[in-house]
């Protein structure tokens, strides 16, 4: 395995939800051991709550993300860093006029095939929906159930 260097508009950029992601580091990059991400969270946009066994790490370098860690709300700023062991349920949404700049860090860097699959297959949202639930599955993610509104 040889060293990389990835400068500026070099790398995958994916289509994740809306989402640009582009791998600084892949999963093939470090035989699986972890994985570094760049993303643009718009305002409004975000997985729902999942957990995972891999680890994440997240770097707001511009703009604002409101998360949610199990169960807790939590607003990131520009500046502000978080970390999710395995099995964290956790959610988040862009939260800022301009899109969030973010670095994610994966360990394992399981999550990378999972967003290559969601690139792939998933074109438009709510349509695809059931697509991202299929994609989940297959990589060991847990979307958690929408609440039922009381009655």
């Amino acid at each position: 395995m040889a060293g990389i260097t990835v400068r500026p508009g070099d790398g995958e950029t994916l289509n994740v939800l809306g989402m640009p992601l582009r791998f600084l580091c892949d999963a093939d990059d470090t035989a699986g051991a972890w994985s570094l991400m760049e993303e643009d969270i718009p305002i409004g946009h975000g997985p729902p709550p999942h957990r995972h066994d891999w680890d994440e790490a997240y770097y707001v370098l511009s703009g604002s993300l409101d998360f949610e860690m199990d169960g807790k709300p939590v607003r990131l700023e520009s500046g502000d860093f978080a970390h999710l062991p395995r099995n964290t349920v956790h959610a988040f949404k862009g939260a800022s006029e301009t899109p969030a700049h973010v670095l994610i860090f994966a360990v394992p860097a399981h999550s990378s095939a999972s967003f290559k699959d969601v690139n792939r297959e998933v074109q438009t949202v709510p349509e695809d929906m059931s697509k991202i639930l299929e994609i989940g599955q297959r990589h060991g993610i847990e979307f958690m159930p929408a609440p039922t509104p009381a009655t």
